[in-house]
């Protein structure tokens, strides 16, 4: 069967994958659920995504009734929004994400390390309130790969949150050092920030305060919550 080709069926499930289930939809999907409407936006959440197959997913998603475009007022770009119909796909995205985190072994999960994605996830989930009112800046730093991607920053400043790939050449309040699957783990809530640091995986240096509060203000991923049941 094509990619878009129909299942043939009338069954509800049926015609719903027919537009969910295509490849990369479901995360785009989950970028706009999180309040992504910018293209440029939308690619940071789907780095490994060509810019040529987004374009023609969303274009999907918009015929399909998912979602919709509005002006911005600046030439060429318009906002991705999604429509009721899109909204109620929420539960079905968070659904699919409790069942992976509860059910798909963590070992297969942190093979797929991707910094990009990563640091971008934990820009929208940072929570500011145990951070100083002050600008903050907290430089992440993966020496195991390759050094393009090395390095990170994130920006807090009045409760706005932004992540920087280039070194923004403001003070760094903390440094936090060491390994993309250790994070990785952290985020998902597989491991936490003492547990990898009485490890070794991670070296933290700089505000003390700062590096104390790290595991709350960190916000980890909307499934960290889950227990994982596949080891069991």
């Amino acid at each position: 069967m094509t990619e878009h080709a129909s299942y043939g069926q009338f069954c509800p499930v049926a015609m719903g994958a027919e537009i969910f289930c295509s490849r990369w939809t479901a995360l785009v999907v989950r970028e706009l659920l999180c309040g992504t409407t910018r293209f440029n936006d939308l690619r940071r959440g789907v780095p490994r995504m060509s810019p040529s197959l987004l374009s023609k997913r969303l274009k999907e998603l918009e015929t399909a009734g998912v979602i919709f475009t509005r002006p911005t007022g600046q030439p060429g770009i318009v906002d991705y929004c999604l429509t009721a119909a899109g909204e109620e796909l929420r539960q079905v995205v968070m659904s699919l994400g409790s069942w992976g985190h509860r059910w798909v072994e963590s070992s297969l999960s942190l093979k797929n390390l991707d910094p990009s994605l990563l640091m971008w996830d934990m820009r929208r989930h940072l929570d500011p309130t145990p951070l100083p009112p002050a600008r903050c800046t907290i430089h992440f730093q993966y020496p195991e790969i390759a050094a393009a991607q090395q390095n990170w920053w994130l920006v807090i400043d009045d409760g706005k949150v932004d992540l920087c790939s280039i070194d923004p050449g403001y003070g760094i309040d903390l440094y936090v050092r060491g390994s993309l699957r250790a994070m990785t783990a952290i985020w998902m809530g597989l491991s936490n920030v003492s547990r990898e640091v009485n490890a070794g995986t991670i070296e933290l240096t700089g505000d003390r305060g700062i590096a104390r509060s790290m595991q709350q203000w960190l916000g980890l991923s909307p499934f960290a919550k889950e227990k994982n049941r596949a080891a069991a």
